[in-house]
């Protein structure tokens, strides 16, 4: 049997711990162009878990790497690809990731940016550069920090001349133009794609509650929210922040594949929060005291329960979902009006 080996997962920066990677295929980001793939084909480089390594795997192009790989440059120039991010987001930072590309890593690379509402950027696309030709180790992680206000739909890497590389991870946050929303129109607030993100938690052994906002019904029970065995009284939450203020009026609780560990019940807290007036550690503390949006409700295995007996508290911006007492939630979506 062949060994596996399993590239470690560094702590990283601030914007690598906090940020989403929009470049994640399994939130549908996509490798539209690349300029060569011999040895190794661009959907690797995005994959969402680390890069894996087999020590003794070849197929018919030579050694078998996960990630991007083109064939050595005999010419002039260098390599590049475009990549469809996720979804539109504001970016903070980028993790070229060589891991187990020792002695075929590229010695740099580059990275640029466009926004393009069409899904291929076309030739009136301008592209702005974000990080600047940055040398490269092999088996390593090059965290670049990017400073820009804007929303971008797509990037460029540029890797200099040729070379392979494991991941790349674009961090940022979610983008929607608001200013376009449908009037009167109830969407998911609690959407990825709506800007929505995690705040704080109790627990989160074995999923982040980010999860619970990703397009679409979990894959399997680590695509959700679950926390480890509560052993002592009490119950474990998490605190999400909505895309924008809304009136809340349904909620969906989607337990997918959590069948011996799903919540016995949940409840939901809400509040208005306007800018300025907590950090994630105050709105701890606050949370306790919100007003309740969904009283106590029963749970099931593996279903989709809906509920629309909610509490009318006027436009809210964050929620407490308390799971009674702990296990794993696949999706919370809240459904209402954004209040534009």
């Amino acid at each position: 049997m062949t060994d596996i080996v399993i590239a470690p997962v560094p702590e990283g920066p601030e914007f690598a711990r906090q940020g989403l990677n929009l470049a994640d295929s399994s939130l549908g980001a996509e490798v539209l162009e690349v300029t060569d793939e011999f040895f190794a084909p661009r959907a690797r480089m995005l994959a969402p878990g680390p890069a894996a390594f087999y020590p003794d795997r070849y197929d018919d192009h030579g050694k078998w790497m996960d990630g991007w790989e083109t064939r050595r440059r005999r010419t002039t120039g260098h390599d590049w690809c475009i990549v469809r991010l996720a979804m539109p987001g504001v970016l903070t930072g980028v993790d070229f990731d060589t891991s187990f590309f020792t002695g075929n890593f590229p010695p740099a690379a580059s990275l640029e940016a466009c926004y393009s509402p069409a899904a291929v950027p076309d030739g009136n696309s301008e592209w702005i550069p974000l990080v600047p030709a940055t040398e490269l180790a092999g088996n390593d992680h090059r965290f670049c920090a990017i400073t820009s206000d804007q929303p971008w739909t797509h990037v460029r890497l540029h890797i200099y001349p040729d070379g392979g590389l494991a991941r790349l991870r674009v961090y940022g946050r979610p983008w929607m133009d608001w200013r376009r929303a449908a009037p009167n129109q109830s969407i998911n607030l609690l959407a990825l794609e709506c800007g929505a993100d995690q705040v704080a938690w109790s627990d989160a052994h074995y999923g982040e509650p980010r999860k619970l906002l990703r397009p679409g019904r979990g894959i399997n029970m680590g695509d959700g929210w679950e926390t480890r065995r509560r052993r002592e009284p009490g119950n474990d939450w998490c605190i999400l922040a909505l895309g924008h203020k809304g009136i809340a009026e349904s909620l969906e609780v989607d337990t997918a594949h959590f069948k011996g560990n799903f919540p016995a019940a949940c409840s939901v807290q809400a509040a208005c929060v306007e800018a300025g007036e907590g950090t994630a550690a105050s709105l701890i503390t606050q949370s306790m005291f919100w007003p309740t949006l969904l009283e106590p409700q029963p749970l099931e295995a593996d279903a989709i329960l809906k509920f629309t007996d909610l509490k009318e508290l006027g436009a809210i911006t964050h929620i407490r979902f308390n799971m009674i007492p702990d296990g794993g939630v696949s999706r919370v979506r809240l459904f209402g009006k954004p209040v534009l």
